[in-house]
């Protein structure tokens, strides 16, 4: 794979040309299969900065190539040692060519999605900015999610009053199949990086929660997930962020989604919170995002679920099967909480599941190791926070995390 970016004032243009090993099938990080559509994107950054280190354009452009790359990469300026080391042990990929300094940065900014999770992040950040990605139309890909409305999340996070920095790009429509997407997870991060000189980042704060951290996420079922590829930080992303000076950093990483749910809530950017793009004056309500949050929702609220979605709808067909479900240590939680569930679209899983509110307590209290896993700078505040309004796990409840789908 051959790398390369320019410039046209603010605004970064990436192409890359496959070695003739590469494909445009491939996988990302947890095992979605991917085709590439086409071979450039751009970038809008809100500025043009002083400059930017080639790690960081070279991890950027990483995010986007990397599941189509089989045997070596190329990028148009000299990289560190460190970080073409880090993708070789990660990804067992050749990086080169090596001459650059590594770099590094102080502050620690948040990835703001404008969800639940996000919102709680910053909850416990309140003094990091945020960096939030747009999507926006490429000029020579079609649209086919003209519903995703990408803007209005745009104007909810300027209205924060959290020194918003907004990238735009076209990214995600490098991808053919399964959708416009990120082509990896962590490509939500490519203006982060771009601009993590001129912000002076040393770390970007997601809002990966424990599912998703250590519980597998939703493409892995009913697994524990300490090795997690792309959230561990010895796995191959954090080694890859940490060799450009931007460590990932997880704050609600040993939470659940119901914690998540409860921190953004009580958040002095409840009004702002969206998890879902399709509706225009709010969440569409009748997506499968929308009915599970809206099940994690009323149990942390303690009242009964609001939604006109019935059994025979696609998006609730797999709550009428046995589990095992993604995300399925929240569905426990909500069947154990709600009142009435027996009369809801859940009412089958409630039934297979059999949880009870003394059986999903360990999740509303914090797993210990996700707080080791925050770099040392921000350790403090984060640990802080949680010992103050959430609490931690006990042993017997860490061992419910430690034993996730071995029962």
């Amino acid at each position: 794979m051959r790398v390369s970016w320019t410039s046209d004032g603010a605004v970064r243009h990436l192409t890359f040309r496959l070695d003739p090993e590469d494909d445009i099938t491939g996988h990302c990080a947890d095992g979605q299969p991917l085709k590439m559509a086409t071979n450039s994107c751009r970038v809008e950054l809100p500025r043009e900065p002083r400059e930017i280190h080639p790690d960081l354009a070279a991890l950027a452009a990483w995010t986007v190539v990397a599941p189509w790359t089989r045997r070596a990469v190329t990028f148009d300026r000299p990289i560190s040692a460190e970080l073409a080391e880090a993708i070789h042990d990660g990804w067992g990929i050749e990086a080169g060519p090596v001459g650059a300094s590594p770099r590094s940065g102080r502050r620690l900014a948040v990835s703001y999605s404008g969800g639940a999770d996000s919102v709680a992040a910053a909850a416990m950040l309140p003094d990091a900015p945020f960096v939030h990605f747009q999507r926006v139309s490429h000029p020579r890909v079609p649209n086919r999610w003209t519903h995703y409305r990408a803007d209005v999340l745009a104007k909810l996070a300027a209205r924060t009053g959290r020194e918003p920095t907004v990238v735009r790009s076209d990214l995600e429509f490098t991808l053919a199949e399964p959708r416009p997407g990120y082509p990896e997870h962590h490509a939500v991060a490519a203006g982060a990086l771009l601009m993590a000189d001129e912000l002076d980042l040393g770390g970007l704060a997601f809002g990966y929660e424990l599912g998703s951290r250590w519980l597998g996420g939703d493409r892995y079922l009913l697994r524990y997930t300490p090795d997690n590829p792309m959230w561990a930080p010895h796995g191959a992303w954090g080694r890859a962020f940490a060799a450009a000076g931007v460590h990932i950093v997880l704050p609600v990483g040993g939470v659940s989604e119901a914690v998540t749910m409860r921190l953004a809530l009580s958040s002095p950017l409840r009004e702002y919170v969206r998890w879902c793009l399709r509706g225009e004056d709010g969440p569409c309500g009748t997506c499968g995002k929308c009915l599970y949050k809206e099940l994690i929702q009323a149990a942390v609220e303690r009242r009964p679920l609001r939604t006109a979605i019935g059994p025979d709808r696609p998006v609730a067909r797999k709550w009428q099967e046995p589990p095992p479900y993604g995300g399925q240590e929240m569905i426990e939680y909500g069947c154990a909480r709600i009142p009435g569930i027996e009369d809801t679209v859940f009412a089958k899983a409630a039934a297979f599941l059999g949880a009870t509110e003394s059986s999903t307590a360990w999740l509303d209290r914090c797993y210990p190791p996700a707080i080791e896993e925050i770099p040392e700078p921000w350790r403090a505040t984060v640990r802080d926070f949680i010992a103050a309004e959430i609490g931690f796990m006990n042993d017997d409840e860490a061992r419910r995390v430690e034993t996730w789908g071995l029962s």
